[in-house]
């Protein structure tokens, strides 16, 4: 009998019940799930359970964080639930229905460059050891390779990894499309092997190449040039995608008993001479424009401005997904500069959000629940693995997350300004010196303690004020009086059309008809859910309730039109502050009803002791508690 029996039952229930999975799987520390109507969801109740560490969605998948023990509580969810885990791959693929389709190119970039990640890391940590051995005098004005005949056969021998890393990339590009897209991956293999054939003038020699000197192709008709594509990313992912769509057209019209003979000789060929005739040279057109477009924008007299809105909305775009386009303009920047100043004000984000989760645990040092999240979640933003301290901890609470924001630009705009380089995609986090040039190593331990010591403070001086303000409504709330949070006609939860209320499965409460556009809090505390569409809120109360207002019926299909929020997920609201407005009118007029019920979704119960009469907003009276 598994420890989370009872967490896999509420979990089911709050997830909207089997009938809402379209499928499941997890992760290292999470549960993913996709769910038919994402909106069924009670993050409340989810994040409230014991086994939970916080929620979030990207993708299109609803992800609940457990923890190291993930296995054991997936094996006991989908054995309760009766229900099939399904691989990663699937869950990705039934989450595109939820995904829009920015969201689905962003993915499948990442797809494309999530098997490449490892190798690029690998060389340039070698290309890091190699600058250390051979590149740094420090033996009286000789490198360490000069010193020693051993060393100095290190220093070659790495760069045969080396070279094989970053020259020989679009063999691993091509394979990693065809593999994403379901062809021969043997196919993509030649393909890209035929981009980097030692037949063809290396890539990285061009420049230094008169165009007399350049070898061609001479078919009489036609010249085509001998150019390879060595480092090249985006030439490659053109001419991959030139090869999936061709073979995936020869095997839908290809007869089953010639396909093996036709299929690939009618998808390698064409697909070689458009690699080498069109896209390459479009692909390395376009490569070398956002390349340049961003070196120079970087190494421009206002390098610091886009350093300093880069580290600030990196985060934010993490979350988004959008995040995955920087390892293609790395990689190209490491191809044509033999470094990239991107991807050390990515390392140094990842620092920046670790130190608000840092000073977060120190804000909660007494909360043993929020320690569980915090502690984890900040060892893995500091090594690289931004998520859970995003999602988790900097996300729910806000300020966290905009204090992170300010020391990750203030780091980048250092990082930047000093021309920190690192020699290619690196590990993120504290470890990320390592990828770092070593000339440049002084400047980005500079730019490490700014992304420490700014967010770290912020969060701090931001966090203690939050907290003393809830500490002194908590202690005045203990006399709070339910304030009705509408003005309308009151009525039992049973009486609401909608079952998911009028069941009593999310908790006892009521509802009211409204008559009037503003909406309150009806007891001082957190908001814990703010629903993007902006008709419906959560509050953990400072008596200790939890409280969900639900504003109209099917409100949802309106998109946040007519409604005009004025909190966010983390704020603390005083009984009395206006949540939302509302635009009744609008609302009537899109086919909506008014009825919104409110719900005590932590199991209080409750006596209406007024039924089917007009309350006004903050009205005290309006029930009692049992």
């Amino acid at each position: 009998m598994s420890k989370f029996n009872e967490d896999v039952k509420l979990l089911l229930t709050y997830v909207g019940g089997k009938e809402n999975i379209k499928a499941v799987s997890h992760c290292v520390t999470r549960m993913r799930f996709v769910l038919a109507d994402p909106n069924k969801a009670d993050i409340a109740k989810i994040e409230a359970l014991p086994c939970t560490k916080g929620t979030f969605t990207q993708s299109g998948q609803f992800q609940v964080i457990i923890g190291n023990e993930v296995s054991e509580f997936y094996n006991a969810f989908t054995a309760y639930a009766g229900i099939e885990g399904v691989s990663k791959d699937a869950v990705k693929d039934s989450a595109k229905s939820n995904q829009t389709v920015l969201q689905r190119i962003m993915g499948a970039l990442g797809e494309i460059f999530a098997p490449l990640i490892p190798a690029l890391i690998c060389g340039g940590l070698i290309l890091g050891f190699r600058n250390i051995i051979g590149e740094i005098a420090m033996f009286d004005g000789k490198t360490l390779a000069e010193t020693a005949t051993f060393w100095q056969g290190v220093y070659n021998f790495l760069w045969l990894i080396g070279e094989a890393v970053f020259h020989m990339l679009p063999v691993g590009i091509v394979w990693s499309i065809t593999k994403k897209m379901g062809t021969t991956q043997m196919l993509g293999i030649v393909l890209g092997l035929t981009l980097v054939s030692p037949q063809l003038l290396n890539g990285f020699q061009v420049a230094n190449t008169a165009a007399k000197d350049i070898p061609i192709w001479d078919f009489g008709f036609a010249q085509v040039q001998m150019i390879g594509y060595q480092g090249q990313v985006i030439a490659a992912m053109m001419a991959g995608f030139v090869l999936v769509y061709l073979e995936k057209f020869f095997r839908k019209h290809c007869p089953a008993v010639i396909s093996m003979i036709v299929v690939p000789f009618c998808s390698l060929i064409p697909a070689v001479v458009i690699a080498h005739t069109i896209v390459g040279p479009i692909g390395w057109t376009i490569g070398n424009g956002i390349a340049d477009i961003v070196y120079t924008g970087l190494t421009s007299s206002f390098g610091v401005v886009f350093a300093a809105l880069f580290g600030l909305i990196y985060a934010p775009i993490v979350m988004t997904g959008l995040h995955h386009m920087t390892n293609a303009i790395d990689t190209t920047l490491t191809s044509m500069f033999g470094g990239t100043i991107l991807w050390p004000m990515i390392a140094l984000s990842n620092i920046a959000q670790g130190s608000s989760v840092l000073a977060m645990s120190v804000l909660q040092k007494q909360d043993e629940k929020a320690q569980q999240i915090n502690i984890p979640a900040m060892i893995s933003c500091y090594l690289g693995v931004t998520e859970p301290a995003l999602f988790g901890v900097n996300l729910k609470y806000g300020f966290p997350l905009i204090c992170g924001m300010i020391g990750s630009s203030v780091a980048a705009v250092i990082s930047v300004g000093f021309g920190v380089q690192a020699f290619s995609i690196g590990v993120g986090g504290l470890p990320g010196i390592i990828s770092i040039k070593s000339e440049y190593w002084m400047a980005f331990i500079m730019a490490m303690i700014a992304a420490v010591v700014i967010p770290f403070l912020l969060t701090l001086v931001v966090g203690k004020k939050k907290l003393h303000q809830k500490e002194q409504h908590v202690q005045s709330g203990e006399a709070e009086v339910f304030l009705s949070p509408m003005s309308g006609t009151c009525m039992e939860i049973n009486e609401v059309a909608d079952q998911g209320f009028a069941s009593g499965a999310m908790g006892e409460g009521f509802a009211i008809d409204l008559i009037d556009g503003k909406v309150v809090a009806p007891f001082s505390g957190e908001i814990i859910v703010a629903f993007p569409t902006k008709h419906a809120y959560g509050i953990r109360c400072d008596n200790g309730k939890e409280i969900l207002l639900h504003i109209g019926m099917d409100t949802v299909d309106l998109q946040g039109e007519g409604f005009q929020s004025k909190v966010k997920v983390g704020d603390y609201v005083k009984q009395g502050d206006i949540i939302v407005e509302v635009d009744l009118d609008y609302v009537k007029k899109q086919g909506k009803s008014l009825i919104s019920p409110v719900v005590f979704t932590d199991g209080t119960k409750i006596k209406m002791l007024k039924q089917h009469e007009i309350v006004q907003l903050k009205e005290a009276g309006l029930l009692a508690f049992i």
